[in-house]
């Protein structure tokens, strides 16, 4: 067995472990089933990925460069993996965003409701919810009596949304809705039906549990500490950083780029404070409809300017749905990729929350981000590299330093591109931009318990808490008072994985600035392009090393 039947073997044997992950990735098959969520289910992954290990190693060595590198990403794969899958978190994996529980629910948006066999998939899944859910309890019950919790702040918010997904609006119930528009039968309906009771049943009595038996024991400090925080900011970012000196280097940014919107807002509004300017972007707002033809119609302009230009852009990656998300879901924007086949194309999802009107000055960065020429250009041109890539990297190897690396650099490559045509989408640029210094600075600070520095004029000298995070995201990013809130939120449920935005492009803008001065006039930007897209989002140590080593050949 060579590297690439055996990445082949690996990504078969996963998505039988983890079907619900196989879903996302669009591996058919597996889309009735869940993952064991159980303590035996986190158990058997782990010794998956040993044995996994195992036959990495043993495979002979190749002169191919292309099954050298993807023999590197794999053993990069297993090693990063298992260090998450050992590490005590898995007993406490209880957030806001991305743990089992908002999975559970997620899966659903990207199922097929159109033909009688998806439906039937989402019947069967949507009945036995509450299995899933017991399994996440049962994990969690060994977390309590081992003294490992999630904070009392992540706990209330998973519990706000078992109650959303048990009650009357639950997305699970839009389901219905969803199945009896692709022309499902009476039969198909009652089943379906009596799938979503289960469903939503099993959220409540979950919520229950947390309200009752959990949260009673959860702690009320926010923070992970320095040991928890370096492992999992290894994690996302496939490399070791010094955590003092990149809180002091998010520190600068904040300062480069606070200076930026001020000057700025003197061309927006003529006298006015960079607060006055985001209060009155913030006022001028468009429906949910035009909101969404806004964000699509950007990215489509782009691909059809940018194609053969700047990049070679796969035919699957020519289709991109943007989309509202259903209730219940996490304040924000995400990206979900394509199916292996692209039969299921990827979709850009905007979370409004309960907004009826929406403001466009800051979201033209986030329609960039998520989708062309962000991450649906960079999952695209990735899972096309069929001939050179192996399939575990184009299907299951996505790490946040590079993937969300690429995405904010592609907003940085928007503005020069010169496609951030008014002032006011410059200055939302700038204050995604701000956003994600003001994670790494917040990320950092909270989690390690550094101080906020003297010099600077926002709280100089104090802790950081929630209320002046908040405060923050509100005043330095422009964001509204429930986004600023759900994004603080999540980096405190979620350590490492937001400062990895910023991390990450640094890495790349270094990489190309690199190759620049070494190429000077003959540097070939699209090439670069090419290069970092090929690299895909594996480690940053491994994107480095992949990325130079292209500037040779």
């Amino acid at each position: 067995m060579d590297i690439w039947q055996l990445s082949d073997t690996a990504v078969d044997e996963m998505a039988a472990l983890y079907p619900v992950d196989a879903t996302y990735v669009g591996i058919p098959g597996y889309d009735h089933l869940w993952n064991d969520y159980s303590p035996d289910g986190i158990e058997a992954g782990r010794n998956y990925l040993k044995g996994l290990r195992l036959r990495i190693d043993a495979l002979a060595p190749s002169d191919d460069p292309a099954a050298e590198r993807a023999t590197r990403v794999a053993r990069m794969f297993v090693d990063l993996e298992g260090a998450r899958e050992g590490h005590d978190d898995v007993y406490r994996a209880l957030r806001t965003l991305a743990c089992p529980i908002y999975d559970i629910r997620e899966v659903f948006d990207v199922m097929d409701t159109e033909t009688a066999d998806g439906r039937a998939a989402v019947t069967t899944r949507l009945a036995t919810v509450g299995e899933a859910l017991d399994g996440i309890k049962a994990t969690l019950s060994v977390g309590m009596d081992r003294n490992l919790y999630a904070a009392r702040r992540q706990v209330l918010g998973v519990i706000e949304q078992c109650h959303t997904n048990a009650g009357p609006e639950s997305a699970l119930r839009a389901l219905l809705d969803d199945m009896e528009v692709n022309g499902a039968s009476s039969t198909e309906m009652a089943a379906a039906s009596a799938a979503v009771d289960s469903a939503t049943a099993g959220y409540g009595a979950i919520g229950e549990w947390l309200q009752a038996e959990y949260l009673p024991g959860a702690p009320d400090e926010d923070g992970v500490g320095r040991e928890r925080y370096a492992a999992a900011s290894e994690y996302f970012l496939g490399m070791a950083v010094d955590l003092e000196e990149t809180y002091r280097w998010g520190w600068s940014e904040i300062e480069r780029i606070r200076k930026d919107m001020q000057a700025l807002s003197y061309d927006i509004l003529p006298g006015a404070s960079r607060r006055e300017v985001v209060e009155m972007l913030n006022g001028r707002r468009v429906s949910r409809d035009e909101f969404v033809r806004t964000m699509q119609e950007r990215q489509l302009i782009a691909l059809a300017d940018l194609d053969g230009s700047h990049f070679d852009i796969p035919e699957a990656a020519k289709v991109v749905d943007t989309k509202l998300a259903p209730p219940g879901s996490f304040i924000g924007a995400y990206y979900i990729s394509p199916s292996e086949d692209f039969s299921r194309p990827g979709s850009v999802w905007f979370s409004v929350g309960e907004n009826e009107t929406i403001p466009v000055w800051d979201n033209v960065s986030t329609a960039y981000h998520e989708g062309f020429p962000g991450h649906h250009l960079q999952t695209a041109v990735q899972m096309s590299l069929q001939d050179t890539t192996s399939r575990l990297q184009r299907v299951w190897v996505w790490y946040s330093g590079a993937g969300e690396g690429w995405a904010l650099y592609s907003e940085t490559l928007m503005r020069e591109l010169g496609y951030f045509e008014k002032p006011e989408y410059i200055f939302g640029m700038l204050a995604s931009e701000i956003l994600r210094a003001c994670r790494v600075a917040i990320d950092i600070g909270v989690h390690l318990d550094l101080p906020i520095p003297d010099d600077q004029p926002f709280h100089p000298g104090e802790r950081w808490t929630f209320e002046n995070a908040t405060e923050m995201m509100r005043d330095y990013a422009g964001q509204l008072p429930d986004y600023a809130a759900s994004e603080v939120t999540r980096y405190l449920g979620w350590p490492g994985q937001a400062p990895a935005y910023k991390i990450g492009e640094k890495v790349i803008l270094d990489l190309r600035e690199e190759r620049l001065r070494a190429e000077g006039g003959g540097f070939d930007l699209k090439k670069f392009h090419a290069d970092v897209l090929e690299a895909g989002p594996v480690g940053l140590g491994l994107l480095q090393e992949f990325v130079r080593d292209a500037a040779t050949r």
